[in-house]
């Protein structure tokens, strides 16, 4: 009876969540459980249950697991029914990371080919809205190929434009300007490597986190290379960057299109290489949208808001 109390959650809350995520209505009578709605959202309400209940084993679930978990199998079920009709390609193969914190895998089938294609090409392109997974996948990539020696060094870059932000205003250098907005790529090695451990990697330089105006006059090999905020590069220092790339190393360039903060009369970097560098081989471009946000219910329909909010403004033109 404790599982299943962990399973449905305080006043049922965790199947409310999953009926308004699936758009089903979720019946249960002690361990009966009914389901109606669309076959195809009803059987991954059924997914969502049995992983839901098979995670109970461990205790009390959290509410964003439970989202997370829905949507996954929503997903999945679209991935399957794409392939089936032909209208998609086949079914990625499933990349997992051994991380101090656990395993990291992709959720639902664009996280799971991003990460296959990370391990398969030497240039990859992640494109999408805040939540989908695009720098955390990468950072986790980036240390499991420094752990199994792939590689002997990491570097994390980001542009030193934000939002509209004057860094002259802030005190210190430019590293120090700059040091804040690369929290994100901080946060992620911390959770993967431990604090004590990613500041060791730091000191010796086996892990190097710095902006993009760095990077000028290097070229870098044996390297795992993530350039994140790329959509905020010109299109010279987008070249310039590519062009460092050395032997044995892998870069990952991730970006949203939606947040450029670059003066209107520059061209962004990222929308410039996706478009010069489509189908040259060794390199592959991810793209994710809405419905690959793995946050609160609520960021997905704000990005899907914008998103529709952005094709009316292009309809409109």
């Amino acid at each position: 009876m404790e599982r299943l109390a962990h399973l449905c959650g305080p006043q049922d809350e965790h199947l409310r969540l999953i009926e308004k995520t699936l758009n089903v209505a979720v019946h249960n009578r002690g361990h009966l459980f009914q389901v109606d709605g669309p076959n195809g959202a009803a059987e991954a309400a059924i997914d969502t249950l049995n992983e839901l209940y098979s995670a109970t084993a461990g205790g009390p679930i959290a509410t964003d697991q439970v989202h997370v978990v829905a949507r996954t199998a929503e997903q999945e079920r679209e991935d399957a029914a794409a392939v089936a009709s032909g209208d998609d390609d086949k079914s990625p193969r499933e990349v997992v990371i051994k991380t101090r914190t656990g395993l990291v895998r992709g959720r639902g089938p664009n996280q799971r080919r991003y990460m296959a294609r990370m391990a398969d090409n030497d240039l990859n392109f992640g494109i999408g809205p805040a939540g989908t997974g695009k720098t955390y996948l990468a950072v986790a990539a980036a240390v499991d190929a420094l752990e199994s020696e792939r590689v002997r060094r990491l570097m994390l870059v980001r542009p030193a434009v934000e939002a509209g932000e004057n860094l002259g205003f802030l005190p210190g250098d430019l590293a120090q300007k700059i040091d804040p907005y690369l929290r994100p790529l901080y946060d992620a090695l911390y959770e993967m490597l431990g604090f004590d451990r990613v500041s060791r990697l730091i000191e010796r330089q086996v892990i190097e986190v710095a902006p993009l105006a760095y990077m000028r006059g290097r070229t870098l090999n044996e390297a795992f290379i993530i350039l994140d905020e790329a959509q905020n590069t010109t299109v010279a220092q987008m070249k310039m960057f590519l062009t460092r790339i050395g032997f044995g190393s892998t870069a990952v360039v991730t970006g949203d299109m939606t947040q450029i903060d670059l003066p209107p009369s520059k061209q962004s970097g990222l929308s410039h290489a996706v478009k010069l560098l489509a189908g040259i081989d060794n390199i592959s471009v991810t793209r994710f949208a809405g419905r690959d946000v793995v946050r609160h219910p609520l960021v997905q329909r704000i990005v899907a808001a914008y998103e529709r909010d952005s094709e009316n403004e292009g309809g409109a033109r």
